[in-house]
Order: C-alpha cells, then sequence, then structure tokens
C-alpha cells in the first residue's frame, strides 16, 4: 500500500492552484500535524496496516516546505514500522521555502526524493502564475538538495500559459537539465473553477503542438515518458501506484485514501479537520466504476490494461485499435503509445 499527507499551507497562492491551500492558517500549523497523526493512527488500523507494508510515502499539499522538520517527527515514529526497507519517501517543496535547514531535517528523517515546484525559469512567468520564488532560487534549491545527498531529484514545469513560445519552453527544459534531476513532471496549464485564473481563462493557450514539442524535447535528453505528464530516468513508484489503483492511505484535509473498492475524504477546511481529523466520507465505486479507471490510468501511462479485464465488446475493439496501430500487445496487456491520445482511446474501448 501506498501513504499520502496532505499539507494545507502556503506561502502565496498560485493563480493556477485548485488544491486545497490557506496562506492564512499558519498559526493552526502545531494543531494541524497533531490532528493529522490522530488521523493517520486510525487509518493504519482501518487499512490493517502490518510491519513494512507501506511501499511508499508522499508528502504532498499545499507546501510541505513550510512545515518545521520537528513537526513531521512524530509521524515519521508513527509509520516507521510500517515503512518497508526501501520505501521511496518523497516530499514536495517550494524552492523559496527549502531552505538547507529543512532539506538537512526532512532527508534526516528519511526523505529520500524531493520533488520542486518549480514551473519555469523565466522571470516574468513565474511573477505573473503569482510563484513565490525566483530562478536563482529554485537552481539553488535542487543544488543544494544535491549537495546534501538525496538520491532522486524532480521538479515540475509548465507549459501553455500565454506567450509560452517553442524558445522559452525550451530554454526552460534546457536549464532543469542542467541540475542534477532525474526526473520532470510537465503540466499543461489547465483552468479551474475557483482559481484567480478562472475570472482569465484567455491565460491558458491552445496549443497542442506544444504538449509534443515540450514532450520530445524531456524525451531527446534521455528521460522515458512514462505517462502523460511524467519523464524521468527515475520513475517515481509511489505515481505508478496510484495508476495500478494499488490502497492508498489518505490523511490531511483534503486529501484523498483509497481502500479496495472505497474512497475516504477527510473534511478540507483546516479548522474543522483540526476539530475532528475523524470526520471522513466514504464512497463506495462500482466495479464499472473501477473498470474505467483502469482503462483510463492504464492508458495515460506504461503501466497498459489486462486483456482479461475487458468485456468481449471492449476486447473487440482493443483488437481493431491494436490492428490500426493505436494500441500495441505484450504479454496479454494492451499499451498505449500516444499518451496524449489516451483519453479518446479509452472512451472508444468503453462504447
Amino acid at each position: 500500500m501506498l501513504a499520502y499527507l496532505h499539507i494545507p499551507f502556503c506561502d502565496s497562492k498560485c493563480h493556477y492552484c485548485s488544491f486545497n491551500s490557506y496562506v492564512d492558517k499558519f498559526d493552526t500549523r502545531e494543531a494541524y500535524m497533531e490532528a493529522l497523526y490522530k488521523q493517520l493512527h486510525f487509518e493504519l488500523e482501518r487499512f490493517n496496516a502490518t510491519k513494512e507494508s507501506i511501499e511508499t510515502l508522499f508528502i504532498g499539499g499545499g507546501t510541505p516546505s513550510t512545515i518545521d522538520p520537528k513537526l513531521y517527527q512524530p509521524l515519521f515514529e508513527l509509520l516507521s514500522p510500517y515503512l518497508k526497507k526501501d520505501a521511496e519517501i518523497t516530499t514536495e517543496a517550494n524552492p523559496n521555502s527549502a531552505t538547507g535547514h529543512w532539506l538537512a531535517g526532512m532527508q534526516e528523517l528519511g526523505v529520500n526524493r524531493l520533488s520542486f515546484g518549480v514551473q519555469s525559469f523565466n522571470a516574468d512567468k513565474l511573477k505573473a502564475l503569482n510563484r513565490a520564488h525566483s530562478p536563482s532560487q529554485a537552481i539553488e534549491a535542487v543544488e543544494t538538495a544535491y549537495s546534501l545527498g538525496f538520491k532522486h531529484l524532480s521538479l515540475d514545469l509548465i507549459y501553455n500559459y500565454e506567450g509560452d513560445t517553442k524558445a522559452l519552453l525550451e530554454t526552460d527544459i534546457a536549464t532543469a537539465f542542467t541540475l542534477p534531476i532525474d526526473h520532470i513532471s510537465a503540466y499543461e496549464l489547465t483552468i479551474e473553477d475557483g482559481t484567480k485564473f478562472a475570472s482569465t481563462p484567455q491565460v491558458r493557450q491552445e496549443n497542442d503542438a506544444l504538449a509534443f514539442f515540450v514532450a520530445e524535447e524531456i524525451k531527446k535528453r534521455g528521460f522515458t515518458h512514462y505517462e502523460i505528464s511524467n519523464f524521468g530516468r527515475y520513475q517515481s513508484r509511489h505515481n505508478k501506484g496510484y495508476w495500478e489503483l494499488k490502497d492508498y492511505i489518505g490523511a490531511g484535509a483534503g486529501a484523498v485514501g483509497f481502500l479496495h473498492d472505497r474512497r475516504f475524504y477527510p473534511q478540507t477546511d483546516v479548522d474543522a479537520y483540526i476539530s475532528n481529523p475523524l470526520k471522513i466520507t466514504e464512497e463506495p465505486l462500482s466495479e464499472n466504476a473501477l473498470l474505467t479507471e483502469k482503462i483510463f490510468l492504464g492508458l495515460r501511462s506504461d503501466i497498459g490494461i489486462e486483456k482479461e479485464i475487458l468485456s468481449p465488446a471492449a476486447r473487440e475493439n482493443a483488437e481493431l485499435l491494436v490492428r490500426e496501430g493505436k494500441l500495441t500487445e505484450k504479454n496479454n496487456r494492451y499499451y498505449n503509445p500516444d499518451f496524449f491520445v489516451a483519453d479518446a482511446l479509452a472512451l472508444y474501448l468503453l462504447d
């Protein structure tokens, strides 16, 4: 199984961000981490966790680097018996708050992988996105983490913001590859309700060619394209666990958990969560809903789809796609060679 911890605090709210995060709740951090401990303790029992049963741990947000490592310590002590000896332990971090002190403290707790929210190395674009760091801070944060001995380093990039050109994006990618990273997540800008950009949707470019350009520029530098938005010499085990629909604990305000055929949703409001971290909504999932997820996730990644889970009609559709060269078949699984058409292929299979 996997485990995810959600940290909902941020120095600033990015104009595109729809995640559950707050810039005005810093006085609740200690109480929040205590509530997170209570929920995590509860979930370990609910999920019947046993010694070394957690393969990966991911701390996301929000901005995990806004929380001092000492506040994470009780959580790591609680999780320690359940984590596999070789567990992948990732935390997200923002360059402006991932100080050398913070990085060293998280490393001491056992974190062995870092994912930096860089988004761009262009100062004007960072300002327009309302990012709180500069290009030089992003470079320094990655280099500091490497100097401390972190094994796996990743960064995020965003494309198809207004004004994005091939030249700008090539510079971003080239700069990223001057750094000691082994993974990149490249996300197309999306406009979500409730975000600052929702009132100015024109800031998103409709340029499909840039998606292919970004992917090719990253791949030609030696990274494998293993999911629609993810590339690396190293492939995140936590990410792949989600796409394989493994069970995962989701602890924190706005997190999501998954066990067998149910999803679990803690409260999203920080104050409400602190008051009662065990008020969790359950959502049962039908066999058809789970099958649909397996098909969509399998085609958006290099995981593929098991033949045997498809109905005879869906398998017939899959075989037609194989004959047309739109899917490949190996060891009783279907694979998609072009992740950018994944959703269309999934809808065809389910038709």
